[in-house]
Formats: C-alpha cells, structure tokens, sequence
C-alpha cells in the first residue's frame, strides 16, 4: 500500500508551508505529495493567506525534492485550457526529473469560479472528456508529427505537441463517484482510479465498475490503480486524537466514521479494510499543514506496518 500526503492549501497556507509540509513528506518516506488545486476557502475561517496556484507550487516544490511523487487531486479543466494545462504539466514534470502525476476533473465549485472571474459552463464532463483526449493525444504524439482536434468546445490544428514530459508516459488520475461516465472515461484514459472521502463498501463496488468498464474497452482492468483519499486524524492516545480533531473544526466520531482516526493500530487495520475492497494507494488529507509531528508519527507507527 503507497501512501501519499494531500494537503487542502486553500483553506489557508503559504507556499513556504506547503514546501515545509512536502520536504517532511519526503523525509518520512511516504510516497509522494499531492494538493488540491482550488482557488477559495471551503467554510467559514480566515481566508489568508489567500490561494497558490498549484502548477506554481508544484514547480517550486519540484525543485526542491529529489524522491517523491508530485500532482493534484484534483486540477479542474474548468480552470485552464487543455493545451496550456498540457505545456504546464509537461514542464513541471521536466522540472522534477519526472516525477508528476496529473489528477484531471470537471471541476465543481462553482463559487470559486464567480469570485475569480472564471466561466463556470453548464457542460462541464463533456468539457473534461475532451480536454482528457486531447492532454493525453499531446503527450502520445510522435517527435516530429503535429496534433489536431476539432471537438465541441475546443480546436487544435497541426499542434507541434511540445514541450513532452519527461516520463515516457506521464500518469493521469480520473476520479469520482459516477457510476457510468465516470468508470468509463477512467477505463479509456486513466492509468489511476481514485475515489474521494468513501466507504470501502462503497470504493469495493465502484472500482469493480472501473473493472468492468476497463474489461469492456478491451483493457486489462489491473492496468489501473486503484485509490483512495481520505483524511487523517491520528494520535497516540485519545487525547491527541481529540486534540487534533479539534484542531480542524471536526468531531472524532465523525471522523472514524468517514476517515482514518483513531491510534496508529485503529488506522492500520481500517487501511487493511480499503485493501481488501480493491484499494492499493491511499491519499491522506491532512489539514492542519503546521502539525509535521502528525506526519511522524503516520511515518513511524502506520507506515510500517503497511509494507
């Protein structure tokens, strides 16, 4: 089982936390660094320091470390058009020595978009459909060939597809709860499926959706990996468990019930509970970017137990 850190910077960090948090993730062994890629705070609080683009951050960050995994969960293709998205990525991951990994959705909040002055169309899936075939038609295009697309809502023609990743095939996250589009888009372009914030009940059935999607476009199902993000509350004791729900505006029970919560031991066994439905990575959501000794102890009491 890979775990890797998710961080939620729009609920209030600076790149210089997100840097912090990224160099612990990397020091502690976990597998890679992911963040959320939205542009205003979700709830009440302060909303400073205000957002960081996450291709920026990304960028920075990929200079900075030498290991670990970098990408988003989620990059809304509402946010950016799927040529520039497809430059920006492939830079970033040049940046990094090739170690980025493109989480692609339709994007959803739609208050972010109003208070930024960004188009928030009705067609949003058809919109990510075709920005999926085109980022991934960018990337596959031969040195020395050009790429054109004439879809719904966007054009290409004669594209030279440069610059490329450094990774001969970068890895593309698709991810949701649908269950007919969502399945399918991931069995036709994704290399990782990833559910957010649900069940093992849940995630068993919708990966063996995925499965079945995959099975029926000729694709061998495990070919995909299967994920899931969930947030982490743990603690050594009881105390610290409430200490650090707390901390993010969240009730212990609530979090046993839908994340991982609970002593090293409680979270190790739930993890084993998202293995058997299917699940070989997981994203952990942690929110309060200040608390690195929260990082520690995952690192030292949960992950081992997982490899």
């Amino acid at each position: 089982m890979d775990l890797r850190i998710f961080t939620e910077p729009q609920q209030g960090a600076s790149y210089d936390t997100l840097l912090a948090v990224a160099k612990a993730t990397e020091e502690l062994g976990f597998d890679g660094f992911f963040r959320s890629d939205h542009y205003l705070r979700m709830g009440p609080g302060d909303p400073s320091p205000g957002p960081t683009d996450a291709w920026i951050t990304l960028a920075g960050i990929a200079r900075e470390t030498r290991r670990i995994r970098l990408g988003t969960l989620m990059t809304a293709a509402t946010f950016r058009l799927p040529g520039v998205l497809a430059i920006s990525v492939a830079q970033v991951d040049a940046m990094s020595g090739g170690r980025v990994e493109l989480g692609l959705g339709a994007g959803w909040f739609e208050a972010e978009h109003t208070a930024y002055g960004i188009p928030f169309p009705a067609e949003r899936f058809s919109r990510l459909e075709e920005q999926l075939a085109i980022v991934t038609g960018l990337w596959e295009t031969k040195p020395g060939e050009t790429f054109s697309f004439d879809g719904e809502h966007y054009r290409l023609d004669d594209c030279p597809a440069l610059p490329r990743p450094a990774q001969e095939r970068l890895p593309l996250i698709v991810g949701g709860k649908g269950t007919r589009r969502t399945p399918r888009l991931a069995a036709r372009y994704a290399d990782e499926f990833n559910i957010p914030f649900e069940s093992a009940e849940f995630s068993r059935e919708q990966f063996g959706r995925v499965r079945a999607a995959a099975a029926a476009q000729g694709r061998d199902p495990d070919s995909l990996v299967y994920s899931n993000a969930l947030v982490l509350c743990a603690g050594r004791d009881d105390a610290e468990v409430a200490r650090r729900a707390a901390a993010i505006g969240r009730e212990v029970p609530e979090l046993k019930a839908n994340g991982l919560a609970g002593s090293p031991d409680e979270i190790a066994d739930r993890i084993g509970r998202y293995a058997e439905a299917g699940c070989r990575r997981i994203y952990l959501q942690v929110l309060d970017l200040h608390d690195l000794d929260h990082l520690e102890l995952t690192a030292t009491r949960i992950l081992p137990q997982l490899r």
